[in-house]
């Protein structure tokens, strides 16, 4: 002990340790996520439960059982199980929710009389009211005709769909594109109407030049009215068209009793029979879904469908955060390491930028809303759009408020590791370069820069997983629960940094605790 306690031996094998502990930890941690999550998407069988009440009446349950636990044993007990018996409850999914109070329900386990999979079961996923679980009875195509054998209507219900989504393509094509520039030329008239009506009532236009171009913005907004209203008659033509096929699925209700419910083509996402599938099936249904999950907009309020405007908005912010911090932190690490002589300003300039380093998030969140939105905001519109308030244009949240935000919150972070990165280059090769007839800036750019690259780019990484992984600031400075609308389009000046977006931490939160099927969304938090 004499020999190894001077060594230090024995702090070695403990950090040894902890590090292998540490690694242990994130190594679970990122397997419990995995896990979790891979499982999310893989096509659940379907069971049929006939299910004792507690007057001894036997319903049915028909739905996709999700998760198991076992029941306490006095709960048990109450059940009239054995002492020491042990005893689950499944949580199953019984859909329809339109039918159903809730999505999800309890099943104890002595109260389970039979558990089958029927082969002819199908799971239907909906735009609303989340899945429907049920036989096909029927489908009627258009308005005449109707399929009335199962196994016929399943063999046609692909193609059914395959036309139906191309209505309801050309649908959203419509709206997005021709629809979305009437309303956009729409809105330019009225903008530019009021900074007409602004305009004269500052005294720079004389009211025969406000008369002549509000006659004219008139006749074209009539023009667009008239095209808007063709437009809206073709859509409503082809809804129509789409609303016509209807699927008739027998499900079983809340009292167990089975009911006929029609579900319209025009609302399902897909239709799947699970317990049915084979291997390969399984996998191709499995990339479906995950391809929808990272490329589709959420639905269902954010409980279905995909995230991508979340990892949109997160991506795009996360850059636009990126380039006004990192120049701001290296330059400001530059003038504190390389030229400063020290002194009390700069020790005091140190201890601020630490401090500010651990200042709680939400404080830069009321910054941000104070100076940039507000003020910041409020100004730009008082100066460059007085015509549109008091409706704001920047004076509202939006992501270059939000970016700017956290750029404020992580810069410290970039000072901090740059200055350490600055001070772990040896004097000796500063003083090398400029004995060789290089001036300072010459030093600091050839010399200096190129061999603290590792440190800085360590704190930009360091600074962007941090301002990616913020919430808080972001709720009060652009964030909301849904915006479809991306920050860029088609329309000048193509990227708009006034509007607010979608973030993958707020959506995680709005996911796991703000939606009615917490339970159904657990998977999609991992």
């Amino acid at each position: 002990m004499k020999q190894h306690i001077p060594r230090g031996d024995g702090f070695i094998w403990l950090t040894g340790a902890f590090l292998a502990l540490s690694i242990l930890m994130i190594t679970g941690m990122i397997t419990l996520i995995a896990v979790n999550g891979i499982e999310y998407f893989r096509p659940r069988p379907i069971d049929l439960f006939t299910v004792r009440g507690e007057d001894n009446e036997q319903q049915t349950v028909l739905g996709q059982a999700y998760t198991s636990e076992e029941i306490p044993a006095d709960v048990a007990m109450t059940m009239g199980v054995e002492v020491g018996t042990r005893v689950t409850r499944y949580l199953v999914r019984v859909g329809t929710r339109e039918m159903v109070p809730q999505d999800f329900r309890w099943i104890n386990g002595p109260h389970i009389v039979s558990k089958v999979r029927p082969p002819d079961a199908v799971c239907i996923e909906r735009l609303e009211y989340g899945h429907a679980f049920g036989f096909i009875e029927s489908l009627r195509i258009g308005e005449t005709r109707i399929i009335d054998n199962e196994v016929d209507a399943w063999d046609a219900l692909e193609g059914i769909q395959a036309e139906v989504r191309d209505l309801t393509g050309r649908i959203r094509r419509i709206e997005k594109s021709e629809i979305g520039r009437l309303n956009y030329r729409m809105e330019q008239f009225r903008l530019e109407t009021k900074t007409l009506e602004y305009r004269l009532r500052t005294g720079t236009i004389s009211g025969a030049e406000f008369d002549a171009r509000k006659a004219y913005i008139l006749a074209a907004m009539a023009e667009l009215e008239s095209d808007f209203r063709s437009y809206e008659a073709t859509i409503e033509s082809l809804r129509s068209r789409a609303l016509a096929s209807v699927l008739q699925l027998r499900i079983v209700g809340d009292s167990g009793s089975e009911e006929t419910i029609g579900v319209p083509i025009a609302a399902i996402v897909r239709a799947y029979k699970p317990n049915v599938m084979s291997v390969g099936q399984k996998a191709v249904f499995y990339a479906a879904k995950f391809w929808e999950f990272v490329s589709e907009d959420p639905r269902e309020a954010n409980a279905e469908g995909g995230v991508f405007p979340a990892i949109f908005g997160t991506v795009m912010m996360v850059l636009l955060m990126t380039v006004v911090a990192v120049p701001f932190g290296v330059l400001a690490a530059l003038y504190l390491r390389e030229y400063t002589s020290g002194g009390a300003m700069v020790r005091t300039v140190r201890i601020a930028v630490n401090n500010l380093a651990g200042v709680p998030s939400i404080v830069f969140g009321m910054f941000g809303l104070g100076f940039f939105v507000y003020f910041v905001g409020g100004g730009i519109d008082a100066l460059l759009y007085p015509e549109r308030l008091p409706s704001p244009t920047y004076g509202t949240g939006g992501i270059l408020w939000a970016s700017l935000t956290l750029a404020l919150l992580t810069v410290p972070v970039v000072i901090v590791a740059t200055e350490e990165a600055l001070a772990a280059i040896p004097r000796g090769m500063r003083e090398g370069s400029l004995a060789l007839g290089a001036t300072k800036w010459e030093t600091i750019r050839r010399v200096v820069l190129p061999s603290a690259t590792p440190g800085i780019m360590t704190g930009a990484i360091l600074a962007m997983a941090r301002g990616a992984g913020e919430v808080a600031p972001l709720m009060i400075t652009g964030v909301v629960k849904l915006a479809t609308e991306m920050p860029f389009d088609q329309h000048f000046p193509f990227f708009h940094f006034d509007r607010k977006f979608m973030h993958l931490g707020f959506h995680i939160y709005d996911v796991g605790f703000q939606t009615s099927n917490v339970e159904a969304n657990i998977g999609m938090v991992y």
